[in-house]
């Protein structure tokens, strides 16, 4: 499991051109799901996300988490974090979760980081088209991938 959380000073996802999710300052998260994945890969990386201290303090330190500074989070899906590209120029997605699995591991992911997270939680939909928009503050951008630890 791959997640790429972007600090943000806003973001937004559109499907059809209406706004479903809108936070303010916080993070916005892609995460990609793989076929060897497991509530285990979760459950580290929602630790890692609610923890991940890369808001300024008062000295100007990333040292404050989402807790600290009262951010919100939304959580988009995004198979494509696990692209295989060594081959010719087409990626291939062959490690990317398929939905049948992809779908409840990702609303496990959701409800998990909800119900441990005290701030707001939002998130766009899977498999939709979506539009998503953001301001990246810093920039801060951090990749975590579950089976690289």
């Amino acid at each position: 499991m791959r997640i790429v959380i972007q600090r943000v000073s806003e973001a937004s996802v559109k499907i059809d051109g209406k706004i479903i999710s809108a936070i303010e300052k916080g993070f916005l998260v892609l995460i990609g799901l793989e076929i060897e994945d497991t509530t285990d890969d979760a459950d580290y990386l929602i630790q890692k996300l609610i923890n991940l201290r890369v808001f300024s303090d008062q000295d100007g330190k990333m040292n404050l988490s989402l807790t600290d500074v009262i951010g919100e989070i939304l959580i988009v899906s995004q198979f494509t974090l696990h692209a295989v590209t060594k081959k010719g120029n087409r990626p291939s997605y062959i490690k990317a979760a398929r939905p049948e699995q992809a779908i409840p591991l990702y609303e496990y992911f959701l409800s998990k980081t909800k119900s441990q997270f005290s701030g707001k939680v939002l998130s766009g939909e899977f498999g939709a088209d979506m539009k998503v928009a953001l301001v990246n503050d810093g920039p801060v951008t951090i990749i975590i991938d579950s089976k690289e630890v």
